[in-house]
């Protein structure tokens, strides 16, 4: 339970995996001084121990902040997620205690849509094969399955921020662009929705997949959808490596039905640089593999660490929870006021009235006061035009279903 005014220098940041320094940096800007800055993540006693001081913590994909490992987290404010998913994170136990989990959902949009670009040319143009055959001495100077992509058909599954990108840009080059997603989507240029993932899967030379990790999405490219797709068609999987069935993907490509495919995400991924990659995919010359680098540029991961360090920022200082994957979102305006009181608690009838009551017994005005709820939580932000005594703060604190309790001070 969290309920003393903390100031910034006061305050743990514990930022894992080689987070951009550009994070560093806002949160110096911002008068955090005590920043413990690591390479690489951390699992087991290590990250319990790490944790176990931090008011906020930075992870990008490898860390994972487990149920058991938030419990040992009794200082935690906040969690950043420095990378679009947040699947590493159990979100309902944060949310449980009432701890807001931010990400960079945009940050790295261009960066992802860039190599899928790059990677539609190159296995129409069998790039990826020849390119191997030659490294190994051969030389295979030939047009035979090599095609321009103009004129191609890209279908994309998932029309969200990347997937509309890719879109106008593969229009760019002369592609007609498909695109299936659960929802309909305002189709930006030439693009058109198609009703269903098999009439997409059976009219493109090339899919792109940019679906979120959910039990829907889950080997949603299977045996069966693969056998869909047009013979000596492409697939690019930069989206999460549990949407395809990678053993089926291997008896396509070995059947020869797909032409080729450029995976960056798979369902087990190496823990660190230093551990093997087992995939039956490698031992294809006309597929691509990369290391879940779709978003790894300098210019992206420095977007996102200032995305993401600033959300983190705003939280500490004004209590704003906007963008939070897993909470009320409240944005809260600059404090006039001399305290702000940030009460989390569960979304159950009364504590409102409860905590109103406190500040009537107190004496106090109110001056301004912002509610949200979630299906779960409550998060309500109260500035009072008057210091609040402790035996107050203690009454706010002990309110029946209340998670945490902060004061901001000017």
């Amino acid at each position: 339970m969290i309920s003393e005014a903390l100031r910034p220098a006061a305050l743990n940041c514990l930022l894992l995996e080689g987070i951009h320094a550009s994070a560093v940096s806002a949160f110096e800007a911002g008068g955090y001084c005590r920043i413990d800055t690591r390479p690489a993540a951390l699992a087991g006693e290590d990250l319990m121990e790490a944790i176990a001081e931090a008011h906020f913590i930075g992870i990008r994909s490898r860390t994972r902040l487990s149920d058991a490992i938030l419990a040992r987290a009794d200082k935690l404010l906040a969690i950043g997620c420095f990378c679009i998913g947040t699947n590493q994170v159990d979100l309902e136990a944060a949310a449980r205690r009432g701890i807001p989990v931010f990400n960079a959902p945009f940050s790295n949009t261009r960066s992802v849509a860039e190599l899928v670009l790059a990677e539609i040319i190159m296995l129409l143009r069998g790039i990826p094969e020849k390119n191997a055959v030659q490294h190994r001495g051969g030389w295979m100077k030939s047009a035979s399955n090599s095609y321009e992509v103009r004129g191609k058909t890209l279908g994309i599954v998932g029309y969200g921020h990347i997937g509309t990108q890719i879109g106008v840009l593969a229009e760019q080059l002369g592609m007609t662009v498909l695109f299936h997603d659960i929802e309909n989507q305002l189709a930006l240029g030439n693009a058109r929705q198609t009703g269903s993932l098999a009439a997409l899967l059976g009219a493109a030379d090339v899919v792109s997949l940019h679906v979120p990790e959910t039990p829907a999405t889950r080997n949603m490219i299977d045996g069966a959808a693969l056998a869909r797709m047009k013979p000596g068609s492409h697939l690019i999987n930069a989206s999460r490596g549990t949407v395809v069935d990678i053993e089926a993907l291997a008896a396509a490509l070995e059947s020869g039905h797909i032409g080729g495919a450029a995976i960056d995400v798979f369902p087990l991924e190496p823990s660190g640089n230093n551990d093997d990659f087992v995939s039956p995919l490698r031992r294809f010359d006309n597929v691509i593999l990369t290391p879940h680098i779709g978003g790894s540029t300098l210019e992206a991961q420095a977007s996102i660490g200032g995305e993401v360090a600033t959300k983190l920022i705003r939280y500490a200082n004004t209590g704003a929870t906007l963008s939070a994957v897993n909470f009320p979102e409240l944005s809260l305006p600059h404090q006039r006021s001399p305290t702000r009181v940030l009460h989390v608690h569960r979304n159950v009838p009364g504590v409102l009235a409860h905590i109103n009551d406190v500040f009537s017994d107190a004496g106090i005005n109110i001056a301004a006061q912002y509610l949200q709820t979630g299906a779960q939580l409550g998060y309500v932000a109260t500035d009072i035009e008057a210091e609040l005594d402790a035996t107050y703060l203690e009454r706010l604190r002990t309110i029946t279903g209340t998670l945490r309790c902060r004061i901001l001070t000017t």
